[in-house]
């Protein structure tokens, strides 16, 4: 039976998605959303670009407004009303609504759950000093830009460096002119990405001047000289460092807002998310939930987890909306897809990572490599660094990551679909994709990947990783770097021996027979044509995978595993 009265709580990405699919369905229901802040649909990645200025109007932020859905979708849509309670016995929900106070019941017969999640902030002494802010709303960063709008040579520290902390990083230093730091208690930056694939953003925010405090986890926020009324603080670190802060940005991550539904009775799984089926139904048959506030599935590993991302929420809204009405929708699980610009870098992931596979025990084989974003003879071409993960037995894709300056969004894109459909990396090395010589090349970035992964998988070439380079120090083996002599002039592996690929040949006899060979390059093509070389004329060799590029940006860049 269809619901003739249709309740969503919460607005922005999964319930104003919901209502509006709802209405295409359903002309003759009545549907409502209650939004308890002042906004019923904003879009939440776009605040930081608000708060640099590169997004000019408040309302550019607005998608829709209350007037506007009404007057589209005969939506009604009341903001500034905060749901207390849901009474699943007599199928209704009490209402307050803040302005005036005023509390009511409002009955429904499918009640939708779209309470999002919660800025992180945990007890840390001074935490909620003035000045110290979250990026989680809209009035959120109003504050900001009014704090920052008159400061001159303003010192920011951003407590996390995940997207939106160092999102802000990059706009208040670009576009507010601040001195910005950030610190992170993990070892790196973006936690999706693996540390050697981190250290690019690393030497990016240095680059551009933001100063990086990893591993450093935040003790206490304290006032400048004890003196409780002054506008600042000083940021105390677990090492005992201090760092002075005119400004603290809060970006520690989110937790779901799960308090309605545990009140309720309602199942709240491991992770403390709302415990959805694949229908997106909660343990009540007449409630379902979306967004940042339910658990979802890894769709690498199958563990619940957590992804608060606005694509998953959308198109769940739409999964709800769809079983509300009678067309029976599935939301089997999440990829994690996700992208971040930092300055002049992109960086990229799907899937799962490898510090996630080998958390979870599962088999893979690694693969580094830089290809060019186009065509290297048409002016413009950047080197991407990209990281395949793949089973060792099937060659199916598992994760994959990709960091560079142009073109990171294209193949990301390609190989998140091919994730998603349980492509192998034969069926990478396959992959038909648009050439033209500013887009690409004849063999695109993401066939390179199929092909070196083939051979991996062939049996062709052994790889050694950048983290397992110091026990191949000599006299345990021999670093053969392959390039240029002029290349090497601007760094190569301590201990390595030069013998450019061109010339590799007519010397045989100056390399070691009794040792392990790890071959390096800039990027790894040619080493793997000296690995190739080298293996048939017997002697034991590896790939050191993405080279002198992949191993020198992690060194660079403080990576640990």
């Amino acid at each position: 039976m269809q619901p003739k009265r249709v309740v969503i709580v919460g607005g922005v990405a999964g319930g104003a998605s919901a209502a509006a699919r709802a209405r295409r369905l359903c002309e003759a229901c009545e549907i409502t959303i209650l939004e308890r802040g002042p906004h019923v649909s904003f879009a939440n990645c776009g605040l930081p670009y608000f708060v640099g200025g590169e997004i000019v109007r408040q309302d550019d932020l607005l998608l829709q407004t209350p007037a506007s859905l009404r007057a589209r979708f005969n939506l009604d849509v009341r903001v500034r009303s905060e749901v207390m309670a849901i009474d699943r016995a007599a199928r209704q929900v009490r209402v307050r609504d803040l302005p005036t106070g005023r509390e009511y019941d409002l009955p429904y017969d499918a009640l939708v759950l779209s309470t999002g999640a919660r800025p992180l902030l945990p007890p840390i002494p001074g935490i909620g000093r003035e000045g110290h802010f979250t990026v989680h709303t809209v009035p959120d960063v109003e504050r900001i830009r009014a704090w920052t709008r008159d400061c001159r040579a303003c010192r920011a520290v951003i407590v996390g460096g995940g997207f939106i902390g160092l999102e802000m990083a990059e706009q208040l230093v670009r576009h507010g002119g601040l001195t910005v730091q950030v610190v992170q208690s993990q070892p790196q930056v973006m936690a999706p990405l693996d540390p050697e694939m981190a250290a690019w953003l690393h030497r990016e925010l240095r680059a551009h001047g933001v100063e990086l405090f990893l591993g450093s986890p935040v003790t206490a926020f304290e006032a400048p000289g004890g003196s409780e009324t002054a506008r600042a603080s000083v940021v105390v670190l677990g090492n005992g460092q201090r760092l002075p802060a005119d400004t603290v940005v809060l970006s520690l991550g989110v937790r779901p807002r799960v308090e309605l539904a545990r009140d309720a009775g309602l199942e709240i799984g491991e992770r403390g998310g709302i415990r959805v089926s694949e229908r997106l139904q909660t343990s009540d048959p007449d409630i379902w939930a979306v967004g940042d506030v339910i658990e979802v599935r890894d769709g690498v590993t199958g563990a619940w987890s957590l992804v608060p991302l606005a694509g998953p929420a959308n198109r769940q809204g739409r999964i709800v909306a769809d079983n509300l009405f009678g067309r029976p929708s599935v939301y089997r699980c999440t990829w994690g897809t996700s992208i971040l610009r930092v300055f002049d870098l992109t960086a990229g992931s799907t899937g799962a990572n490898e510090k996630t596979l080998r958390a979870a025990g599962i088999p893979h084989r690694v693969l580094h490599l830089h290809p060019g974003s186009h065509a290297g003879y048409y002016p413009g071409a950047e080197p991407l660094a990209m990281k395949l993960l793949f089973a060792p037995d099937t060659g199916r894709l598992l994760g994959a990551q990709v960091v560079g300056r142009e073109g990171v969004d294209k193949r990301l894109d390609v190989l998140a679909t091919a994730l998603q459909a349980g492509m192998t990396v034969e069926d990478l090395a396959g992959l038909e994709l648009a050439y033209a010589p500013p887009f690409g090349s004849a063999k695109d970035p993401v066939n390179l990947a199929g092909m070196a992964a083939q051979n991996l998988l062939a049996g062709d070439v052994a790889t050694a990783q950048w983290h397992e380079m110091p026990p191949f120090q000599p006299p345990d083996a021999v670093i053969l770097d392959v390039r240029r002599r002029e290349e090497r002039e601007h760094g190569f592996l301590p201990g390595s021996l030069s013998i450019p690929l061109d010339e590799l040949r007519s010397r045989l006899e100056e390399i070691p027979r009794d040792r392990e060979i790890v071959v390096s390059c800039q990027t790894g093509q040619r080493a793997y044509f000296a690995c190739r070389l080298l293996s048939q004329h017997g002697f034991h060799v590896r790939n050191l995978s993405g080279a002198w590029r992949t191993w020198n940006a992690a060194v660079e860049g403080g990576a640990t595993y």
